[in-house]
């Protein structure tokens, strides 16, 4: 009798043990839920905010509504676009002024007057120049216009854009020579009543192919493109309003900042 009695007890007092023990692990999670829901929110609430104000604030920087929304030269080359971020900026300069800075953008001609620190450090090998190089300022409809080197270890050969259509002081559009569909680069000069030059500049892409390259696009390559763009067109603006129509003057890009 003693033996199962004990065995009986001994149950007892393991079951209520096991059952003590789930309780404080259910609550347990409970108050860890409860602590992850105020991080869920903010999470959710900081993805609103940049959905709904940041990311179509960047993604049409500078533009007026017409500029946004409006045809472009280089449209042609990507008729029906799956994404469009168009930038602009205002220049008190003439479009002769603003275009030889804008034709010697490359890799391997000009730079790209970004951020050159940020696009070495991926190993883009840019140099942006600080005066206009007259051998530069030929360029042509055909010509290639290298983002990278020629043998950067993640491009496909045939990736570097080219110049798919030139007009002088007007349209300058970049598109890599591949098969069907693929962005397009176009940078228009516009020159307004008042004297100005209103630099635009639109890229123009098909559809991602797989869903990671669409989110990778949405929280990577947006931005990024925002950051680096908006930097070249106000760094042409500063250029182009300091200097005017130079050839070959070197330029003190420090002096400019002040």
């Amino acid at each position: 009798m003693l033996g199962p009695l004990l065995h009986h007890f001994s149950r007892r007092d393991r079951t209520e043990s096991a059952s003590d023990t789930t309780d404080e692990t259910e609550r347990e999670s409970e108050d860890d839920s409860l602590r992850r829901w105020p991080w869920l929110l903010f999470t959710l609430s900081l993805f609103a905010v940049y959905h709904t104000r940041l990311r179509p604030w960047h993604r049409r920087w500078g533009t007026t509504p017409r500029e946004a929304v409006g045809t472009l030269p280089g449209d042609e080359f990507l008729s029906e676009p799956a994404d469009r971020v168009t930038h602009a900026v205002e220049i008190d300069a003439t479009p002769g002024a603003v275009w030889q800075w804008l034709v010697q953008i490359g890799q391997n001609r000009g730079g790209f007057y970004s951020y050159d620190v940020l696009e070495n450090l991926v190993g883009a090998d840019i140099h942006t120049v600080d005066r206009i190089v007259p051998e530069y300022q030929n360029l042509s409809e055909g010509d290639v216009v290298r983002l990278a080197p020629e043998d950067y270890p993640v491009s496909r050969p045939d990736s570097a854009p080219e110049v798919v259509r030139l007009e002088e002081e007007r349209a300058l559009v970049l598109r890599p020579p591949v098969e069907g569909e693929t962005w397009v680069w176009a940078f228009v000069c516009r020159e307004t009543d008042d004297g100005t030059t209103r630099l635009v500049a639109r890229i123009s892409s098909p559809a991602p192919s797989s869903r990671l390259e669409a989110v990778v696009g949405y929280l990577f390559w947006e931005p990024a493109h925002f950051v680096m763009e908006r930097k070249m067109l106000r760094e042409i603006k500063r250029r182009a309003q300091r200097w005017g129509e130079t050839e070959g003057e070197s330029v003190d890009i420090e002096a400019s900042r002040r």
